[in-house]
């Protein structure tokens, strides 16, 4: 039989652990945002959507706007032409993993993120219960495709426009060129 106070050192030693363990996925899911965060107001979030072929993305939260961005090594369909018909934006964009049954809501329109060309897209989706708007991006970089997804007021040009300047930050060029180099 264990003392009392060995079973009190055990009792505060597991509630120690459990509280290290809490704050340790608190520190997972909301990482210290970096300079650049901080001034853009753009607060990096945790990659919710589950492992595919394809590596991990990245996720950022502003308000009630939230980007997801993340590159698809290979995934190009024509390296000469990169994207350019709305089928591809719904295909290959990441649209689908934040509702399968998302709808078009207007036809795309080319969009230029840095030096990349490609279309963008605006839909209705159903998230967190709610129906929402959400804009797909896919862009090209050689025979590699870049993909986000904007949801919250994309319809409000204010609200689009900054996620797309958000989009050519060092926070997410630098991330993606070390990607796209590394592979």
């Amino acid at each position: 039989m264990l003392s009392r106070s060995t079973l009190l050192q055990l009792s505060l030693a597991g509630s120690l652990v459990a509280v290290l363990a809490g704050l340790a996925a608190y520190a997972n899911w909301y990482p210290v945002p970096d300079a650049e965060e901080r001034a853009t107001g753009w607060r990096r979030i945790a990659w919710p959507f589950p492992r595919d072929a394809f590596p991990p993305g990245r996720a950022w939260r502003r308000d009630d706007t939230e980007v997801y961005v993340r590159p698809k090594i290979g995934f190009c369909g024509n390296c000469d032409t990169g994207v350019v018909e709305d089928s591809e934006v719904d295909g290959k964009s990441d649209i689908d993993l934040l509702d399968a049954s998302f709808v078009p809501v207007a036809e795309g329109k080319r969009i230029q993120i840095t030096d990349l060309a490609g279309r963008e897209r605006l839909y209705r989706i159903r998230k967190d219960g709610r129906e929402r708007l959400a804009q797909a991006v896919a862009v090209s970089y050689k025979c590699d495709l870049i993909v986000a997804v904007v949801v919250g007021k994309v319809d409000d040009e204010t609200v689009a426009k900054a996620a797309r300047r958000f989009l050519e930050t060092n926070t997410v060029q630098v991330w993606l060129n070390g990607l796209l180099d590394g592979k």
